[in-house]
């Protein structure tokens, strides 16, 4: 079946809409600023940031719709095949950046592809997922976010969730720490049923999910009490997620490579950020407990 580009534009689009106008109103007092921009080999987007909110610190929701001649080597390094087509890229990718320790930092994507060659079909594909990284666990949270997740996979098919939820585990670990970067979540990437349709609906079900894991939790937490102690954590692991997205993620190499708006790029990187050197967590303290209890790779819904 022949993907419905238009279909999917439309609704990033609203997507990114919705997110902006039901962040604005949780936060209450920080407004998005939307900067349009261009890229010179084709195409461009629309990037929104809100700074210096009630509850978030930073937080940013970004559209971009690219295309070009050839792809980057991130997007052809899984896929050789692809090399020396021309392509269309588009997606939402978003990223939050809370002032309160307890409230954890977040991360979504959506994003479909297309690669295309005169004379041979068409190779096209969804990816995405959305994922946790709470600074101070908590099981209810935890637990609550992973329904959410296998819901937005059981409206599909209920086999995703398993293959979905360990695919996050595996892609969001650093392995130069030996860690993982938060709690997980889903992640997908080249899914492509064949149907147009039934691709696109988990794609859209992912994207619609979204909201509904993460702002309940915020909920639960903005209002509690923290300190300096609890802020200086804080922004320790932010750099685990400096180090992540700048050595390993593929959605960050893919927009450098292509000649993306770095601005927009790197915009998932947190305002403010600590590191030193061969910090190790008080013995019994919440933040041992965050490292033996809530990184490891688990099952939350096994109870």
């Amino acid at each position: 079946m022949t993907p419905n580009i238009n279909e999917v534009l439309k609704y990033l689009y609203k997507l990114q809409d919705q997110i902006c106008e039901q962040l604005e109103n949780l936060d209450g007092t920080g407004k998005f600023r939307t900067d349009a921009w261009e890229r010179p080999e084709g195409g461009g987007g629309r990037t929104r940031i809100l700074r210096d909110g009630t509850i978030f610190e930073q937080a940013g929701v970004g559209f971009s719709h690219v295309y070009g001649e050839k792809l980057p080597p991130s997007a052809t390094t899984q896929r050789p095949e692809l090399a020396g087509r021309n392509f269309q890229a588009m997606g939402v990718s978003l990223v939050f950046h809370p002032h309160n320790p307890y409230v954890p930092t977040t991360h979504c994507n959506v994003r479909f592809f297309i690669a295309e060659k005169e004379g041979e079909p068409a190779a096209w594909w969804f990816g995405g997922g959305f994922d946790l990284t709470p600074f101070y666990g908590f099981k209810e949270d935890a637990t609550f976010w992973h329904q959410t997740a296998k819901q937005a996979c059981d409206v599909v098919d209920k086999s995703l969730h398993p293959k979905f939820k360990q695919w996050c585990d595996e892609y969001f670990f650093i392995k130069h720490r030996n860690e993982a970067r938060g709690i997980g979540g889903l992640f997908f990437d080249d899914y492509n049923t064949d149907n147009f349709d039934a691709s696109f609906k988990l794609f859209t079900s992912v994207g619609d999910h979204f909201l509904k894991a993460y702002l309940p939790i915020v909920q639960r937490r903005k209002d509690h009490a923290y300190g300096k102690r609890e802020r200086n954590f804080q922004l320790y692991r932010r750099g685990r997620y400096v180090e992540f997205n700048l050595i390993y993620d593929r959605g960050t190499l893919f927009g450098l490579q292509s000649g993306g708006r770095t601005e927009s790029i790197l915009m998932s990187l947190p305002p403010q950020v600590r590191w030193e050197y061969d910090w190790q967590p008080e013995a019994g303290s919440a933040e041992e407990e965050l490292y033996k209890d809530f990184l490891p790779a688990q099952d939350w819904l096994a109870s």
